[in-house]
């Protein structure tokens, strides 16, 4: 492995720069070493990387050398010999031109002393020009070089790193596309990884100076001088920074450095990149407030007439990082968050995270055996719990990191996590209560018990896998694959006689456990049977025949063994026919009560049937409440189709188990009771009578001694030393936010709606009903709305071992394909597992994931979100959504340019538009209804379809190119339609929006989110004739334009007679003649009634059933040449025709060639048939014209 030597100082720019390169390169990335190179490698300097090992390795010394190594490593210096000199090119202006001017500028700030004055005098100058030359670069693009960063980018950034952070001219100053550029490149995941989060334009704190080497020491004299000038230039800097901050007050606050309005005021970039534009708006919608409920008003308990939207995020395991399932959830909620804040609502999304009580656990149990060869039994609970606090504040953060990446507006100030104190203490007073009222037992009961991980699982915890016959399955910890699923037939003698019972399993072993043999009471087979006893051949002991009705008599021999203490339905049979249960499996999976010979090891991770004492709900009455809350329509599951489930389950539901035998999570606050009075008698387990709960271990001896009528003293104490399931903490997560029991609920409890998976609706939807009713008396929330699971594009569920789990920020940023294969590397998976994952990325992602962006992801969720169960999703479909991104960016600029700089929007139209401006603004209107319904039916994807047919087909296929649009139109359909756009693409929209001028610059919100969402009642201009018009005339422009690309007319316009079925169609062709005379390119448009004849020469189509185009030719173009040109092409398709059918007509095509070849065969035979017979039809239509 190759070292890299760096410089420990975090503004040794040098260093950042070998380490930033160094994260190009995941899977090969250096070890990193902050000392001094040893003397053997013959280094004077840092960064040195030093590749191989031993005498003979290559040493490579220099920060340009290390890091273009590096960079080539990880494919970012160009894609080709041209890229990769102007890569160079960039690197050596870096070196020689930016960097001893920013050491001149900044160096003087951070104490260093020696510096020639003329050359302090001059820098600033000469880093303003040096900048500015980088800022006209950089006016047509997003990176130095290419369409993604490269070294050229990192090398530049670095060198003007120092300068950004600590120089506030740079603050202020007019480098539009330097700063832009900056901050896209210090947002760049190997940025992010080096650099942290950087504050920029910090004010410098002198350090003090170093000792000239090359001159006698300074005297205390002289070294007070300094500091005096030091002082004084300080003051003066501070100075010019209110002065600077002085005139960008007319901002009601200042945005950040690259938002200044400067920024928002220049010409837009010539085409669109979601990097450019993603770099900033969040951090400055969050620092202005917008995302808080306060925001706007002086109180959160005033009233406000729009009302109150509550809702509060499934919390994500603290564990864990977003896949594309958390992203469509999010991208669900922030849309919905978005627009209830734009409708003026008192809009609150409050951010959590769950403690994740077994995963988290896991994780740094595997951690800390990796790192110290540790067990936590080795460290002790309390020491444990340490580690995994320190864990979660090291790495606890990133799913946050993630959700801002996606542009969620949360308030961050009330983010949540279960194990804090407040959550904690309404965690522990749930618990208390419903003990207290005898909701919450104690019990030995059959639990689903993992070995591997030595707890309790919830029943639905568990995946269940049926298998039909025999089955080898991979399990963790054994190499070979174990069998599971075959029928076992054995007989036990029945008792007194020679006559034996088969019975068959598929859990052999579990049959040391038997305690009885089952038949059905109605089978004829075995009446004979009744009172008598079977024998066990391995244990003295015998076992009855019992009689039950869940025995399926058609089911083999019809008889069944009963292992009660190992089986969900014995259990049951065990408890109707009062038999003993014997326990066969200890917590490790090892036989025990079994005679010696059969003492051996079972299978680790496989969940057992376990009888064990634990703490359960009785949720018969509450889950009763649950369903009648929904029958009554007093709670709303969106959509329908899940209520069958609901109720099935509701009106079906086993108390829950809520007892897990974890160190990580909230302790049970309950007791077991031991009386040290002979008077009472010693408590058992399973005894509820001897566990008592209380706040405290003082507040339960109290209790203790009161039920048990005997003194404090006499009462000794012992806590449960299980946690609580998760889900309990997740379930009172909607008021245990707020401060439950202590704190008032009325603002945001209950909530106004739950979004989520359908496929935690009984993990947490149903837990927090159950409970909240419980606990406050009032449903959580009023409406439940229940979106698609996420599977990739071949309808499997998202597995890591598939390698189809996709970062969100992947799709965001882009990944290579070796990126992808990187990440596999640092996974918990397998060698086997990684090789299959990596086969399944690279037959997906052959070329990686390109770069979509956060709103094209977004609005790609969004538009996939049918209410059904299951989403394909299509990684490729969401790169389309960025080229509509790409379209909308280039519409508004074109607008803009047509508007003009001196465009005034007014307060409203003037009411004299023309029939194009009517037509667009009665599909805006439209599209404004139609976006209003689809919110509140939670219809993503006809919200998705209505903004994106209304910018794409609407108004940039008519109005822009359309004659004479009255400039108000067109700005009321930019500004209106950004607005409806603006919940799904956030930052697409707020860039585009903050370019456009207000209707009222002094009382308009600074902010597209903050700006009132598009209402049905103000945009009342929908006009059915308007629209019915404007289709037929757009339909007669298709169809002329057709024609012309039919006959190659790219320049020259021609006459074109539109013969109409009656006179109102006539009508309408004369009062659209202008439109569709420009917008078809034609020299004239002449409408002919159905009795007036049509002049020779001319091409014909079909518009409707109410007109006819016939686009004039005649002395156009050189019909004999155009013939011969056809016949030529005709003869290629059919060649091409006959080649295709004479391979798919082989005896073995369909054997031998991949039905995915066969499929591509049949579409292109498809297309050539069809080419073939627009060609024979253009034929005949010229020669007619010979």
């Amino acid at each position: 492995m190759a070292t890299l030597y760096v410089s420990l100082h975090p503004d040794d720019f040098r260093s950042l720069l070998a380490l930033i390169a160094a994260e190009f390169c995941p899977s090969s990335r250096p070890r990193t070493v902050t000392e001094d190179p040893p003397a053997s490698v013959n280094a004077r300097s840092r960064p040195t990387l030093v590749l191989g090992a031993g005498e003979g390795n290559t040493v490579l010394s220099g920060a340009s050398a290390v890091a273009w190594y590096l960079s080539s490593q990880g494919k970012a210096t160009g894609v080709d010999a041209k890229q990769q000199s102007l890569v160079w090119q960039w690197l050596s202006f870096a070196d020689n031109e930016i960097t001893p001017v920013s050491c001149a500028v900044v160096f003087p700030l951070m104490g260093v002393i020696g510096m020639d004055k003329k050359i302090q005098h001059t820098s600033r100058a000469e880093l303003m020009r040096i900048l500015k030359v980088l800022n006209q670069a950089l006016e047509p693009r997003t990176f130095l070089v290419g369409e993604s960063i490269t070294l050229a980018d990192v090398a530049v950034a670095t060198a003007v790193l120092l300068p950004f952070k600590y120089v506030s001219m740079l603050c202020h100053t007019v480098l539009t596309n330097v700063t832009r550029w900056f901050t896209t490149c210090i947002n760049q995941p190997q940025f992010v990884k080096v650099l942290g989060k950087i504050t920029l334009c910090e004010k410098m704190v002198p350090v003090p100076p170093k000792t000239n080497i090359n001159g006698p020491p300074k005297t205390e004299a002289q070294l007070k001088k300094e500091a005096k000038k030091r002082e004084k230039m300080e003051k003066f800097q501070q100075k010019k920074e209110m002065e600077a901050k002085k005139k960008t007050q007319y901002i009601s606050q200042p945005f950040l450095f690259l938002h200044l309005l400067s920024d928002v005021v220049s010409p837009l970039p010539d085409s669109y990149s979601p990097q450019y534009v993603e770099a900033a708006w969040y951090p400055w919608w969050e620092k202005q407030g917008f995302f808080k409920p306060e925001y706007g008003r002086k109180s959160i308990s005033e009233q406000n007439p729009h009302g109150i939207f509550m809702m509060c995020i499934p919390p994500p395991n603290v564990t864990g990082s977003l896949h594309l399932g958390h992203a469509l959830t999010n991208a669900i909620q922030d849309c919905l968050t978005r627009w209830h804040r734009m409708r003026g609502e008192t809009t609150l999304w409050n951010p959590g995270c769950d403690h994740a009580g077994i995963a988290t656990q896991v994780v740094v149990e595997k951690k800390l055996m990796k790192e110290r060869g540790m067990s936590r039994h080795d460290l002790g609970r309390e020491n444990f719990i340490q580690e995994v606090w320190k864990w979660k504040n090291e790495k606890g953060d990133r799913i946050y990191h993630q959700l801002k990446r996606l542009g969620s507006s949360l308030d961050w100030d009330r983010a949540c996590f279960t194990m804090d104190p407040k959550l904690s203490y309404a965690v522990q007073e749930a618990f208390i209560r419903m003990h207290d009222e005898g909701v919450i037992y104690r019990s030995k009961r059959l639990v689903n018990w993992s070995c591997t991980l030595n707890s309790a699982i919830s029943d639905i915890e568990v995946d269940k896998k049926e298998l039909t016959g025999r089955t080898l399955l991979p399990v963790p910890g054994y190499k070979e694959k174990v069998e599971f699923g075959v029928l076992v037939s054995f007989a036990y003698k029945v008792d007194g006689s020679d006559e034996e019972v088969i019975v068959a399993t598929t859990r052999i072993e579990t049959m040391l456990g038997d305690t009885a043999v089952a038949v059905h009471p109605d089978d004829p087979r075995y009446q004979h049977l009744k009172g008598k006893m079977v024998l066990h051949p391995f244990c003295d002991r015998k076992m009855p025949v019992v009689f039950d009705n869940f025995v399926d008599m058609n089911f083999g021999t019809g008889a069944v063994k009963i292992t009660p203490a190992h089986d969900h339905n014995d259990y049951e049979v065990g408890e109707r026919h009062n038999l003993t249960f014997i326990n066969i499996l200890d917590e490790n999976g090892l036989l025990i009560n079994v005679p010696p010979p059969f003492l051996v090891y079972r299978s680790k991770d496989i969940v057992e049937p376990l009888l064990k004492p634990q703490w359960y709900v009785d949720c018969t009455d509450m889950g009763k409440q649950a369903a009648d809350a929904v029958r009554e329509g007093r709670l709303k599951i969106i959509p329908d189709h899940h209520l069958k489930t609901w109720f099935n389950w509701m009106d079906n539901i086993k108390d829950w188990c809520i007892s897990r035998q974890l160190w990580w999570g909230h302790r049970i606050p309950s007791y077991f009771i031991t009386v040290n009075d002979p008077s009472v008698k010693p408590g058992e387990d399973m005894d509820g009578h001897y566990w008592v709960s209380g706040r405290s271990e003082e507040e339960a001896r109290e209790k203790a001694a009161k039920r048990f009528n005997v003194s404090v003293d006499k009462i000794s104490l012992r806590q449960d030393e299980d946690v609580l399931d998760t889900w309990f903490s997740s379930g009172i997560f909607p008021f245990s936010i707020f401060g439950w029991p202590n704190e008032d609920l009325n603002v945001f409890y209950p909530g106004t709606l739950l979004e989520t998976g359908h496929d935690i609706l009984f993990f947490w939807v149903a837990r927090m009903v159950m409970m909240g009713l419980k606990l406050t008396g009032k449903l959580p929330f009023k409406e439940v709305y229940l979106h698609a699971v996420v599977r990739d594009a071949h309808g499997r569920k998202m597995s890591k071992s598939l390698g189809n789990v996709i970062d969100p920020l992947d799709v965001i940023t882009g990944i290579s394909l070796e990126g992808l294969h990187a990440q596999l590397m640092d996974s918990n998976l397998d060698p086997l597992e990684v090789e299959k994952a990596k086969q399944g990325q690279k037959s997906d992602y052959p070329n990686g994931i390109p770069e979509c962006g956060t709103d094209a992801l977004r609005f790609a969720l969004c538009a996939y979100t049918s209410q059904g169960r299951d989403i394909n999703l299509d990684v490729n479909r969401i790169l389309g959504y960025r080229y509509f991104c790409n379209k909308l960016w280039n519409a508004v600029k074109f607008a803009m340019k047509s508007l003009g700089d001196n465009f005034v929007p007014s307060e409203k139209l003037c009411g004299e538009e023309s029939v194009s401006d009517r037509w667009i603004l009665s599909r805006l209107s439209a599209a404004v209804g139609l976006c209003d319904a689809g919110f509140k039916a939670y219809d993503f994807p006809g919200i998705t379809t209505t903004i994106y047919n209304f910018w794409l087909y609407e108004l940039c296929d008519s109005v822009y190119l359309g004659p004479g649009q009255i400039p108000q139109t067109l700005y009321t359909c930019l500004e209106v339609g950004l607005r409806l756009l603006s919940p799904l693409m956030p930052f697409v929209t707020e860039e585009l929006y903050q370019r456009l001028p207000r209707r009222q610059p002094q009382s308009d919100p600074t902010s597209i989110c903050v700006t009132p969402y598009p209402d049905s009642a103000e945009f009342c201009w929908h006009s059915e004739e308007v629209d019915r018009d404007m289709e037929f005339v757009l339909s007669v422009i298709k169809t002329i334009r057709s024609l012309r690309a039919d006959y190659n007319l790219t320049k020259t316009r021609a006459d074109c007679y539109l013969q109409c079925i009656d006179s109102a169609t006539v009508s309408v062709v004369q009062k659209y003649s202008l439109q569709i005379q420009t917008l078809s390119y034609s020299q004239a448009i002449i409408p002919l009634t159905a009795n007036q004849p049509v002049p020779e020469g001319c091409a014909v189509a079909i518009a409707s059933d109410r007109c006819t185009v016939n686009l004039m030719l005649k002395g156009l173009i050189d019909v004999e040449k155009e013939v011969a040109k056809l016949m030529a092409k005709k003869g290629d398709l059919e060649k091409q025709t006959d080649k295709l059918r004479e391979k798919m007509m082989k005896s073995d095509y369909k054997e031998k060639v991949p039905v995915k070849v066969q499929e591509q065969d049949a579409e292109k035979l498809r297309q050539s048939q069809t080419e073939l017979e627009k060609v024979k039809e253009a034929m005949d239509n010229f020669r007619k014209m010979m």
